[in-house]
């Protein structure tokens, strides 16, 4: 379960540096081709969104047990 949190949070985290430097607001490193790209930033939603999903599945799983 551990390692599982651990892709959860990384998957957040780089959820946000997508979005982020899809929508032009996080500029490194300066020659990223992300920077100011909108797919991006839905890239990253949809990551961090994976991400959340997995944290509340592992959070529902350990309250069954």
């Amino acid at each position: 379960m551990m390692m599982l949190r651990a892709a959860g949070i990384f998957l957040i985290a780089m959820g946000i540096i997508w979005a982020l430097q899809g929508a032009g607001l996080l500029a490194w490193p300066a020659d990223s081709f992300m920077l100011g790209q909108g797919e991006w930033v839905v890239r990253g939603f949809a990551v961090i969104a994976a991400g959340a999903a997995l944290l509340a599945l592992i959070t529902y799983r350990q309250g069954k047990s």
